[in-house]
């Protein structure tokens, strides 16, 4: 495992994009400060610019508010902008300005997080407008090829989620509001 996290982090750090295993389901990511490398990541998928996406950060006390279950917080600008300011790319957030935000519990993705010392990009490993693929062989070839690395499928990897993160918005006055359950 320790020389594919190397890998992955050496490919996130020059600015390229990977396929990796995620707390959820398989996803596509780069480097969350690098705007180019978060262009690339819309063109893989085909994605128009007004569909956002989120980003992987490493923080302990988020970890434990939802209960165990990965839930991704949609944070307004006020919010998500005193913790990580400028180091988001400018092209990230969503044209309200919002940002979603999920701490994974999956070691690979603390590990990558930690060594790359920023947070990653994470959107579902598929085109857009098709299936998200819940476990590896699901992702299609063409996706495969668009990428500069895929982590390889590996047993330790698999988070066993059959569904996607919760999701939940939180309004600026601090209230939240449960998007997906």
């Amino acid at each position: 495992m320790e020389q594919i996290i190397r890998q992955s982090v050496e490919v996130l750090s020059r600015g390229g994009t990977i396929l990796y295993p995620t707390d959820t389901i398989w996803g596509l990511g780069c480097d969350a400060r690098n705007a180019e490398a978060v262009e690339k990541i819309y063109a893989i998928k085909e994605r128009d610019r007004s569909k956002s996406m989120l980003v992987l950060v490493e923080n302990e006390e988020w970890r434990a508010k939802p209960g165990g279950r990965p839930t991704t917080y949609i944070l307004p600008h006020e919010r998500w902008y005193p913790l990580f300011g400028k180091s988001i790319a400018p092209n990230l957030p969503a044209d309200d300005g919002s940002l979603g935000i999920r701490v994974p519990g999956h070691r690979f993705c603390q590990e990558v997080i930690r060594r790359l010392g920023a947070p990653l990009v994470s959107t579902s490993a598929n085109l857009s407008g098709r299936p998200s693929p819940l476990i590896y062989k699901d992702i299609e070839e063409e996706l495969k090829r668009r990428v500069d690395w895929c982590v390889p499928p590996l047993p330790e990897f698999e988070s066993g989620e059959t569904r996607g993160s919760r999701i939940v918005r939180v309004n600026p006055d601090g209230s939240e509001t449960v998007i997906r359950p």
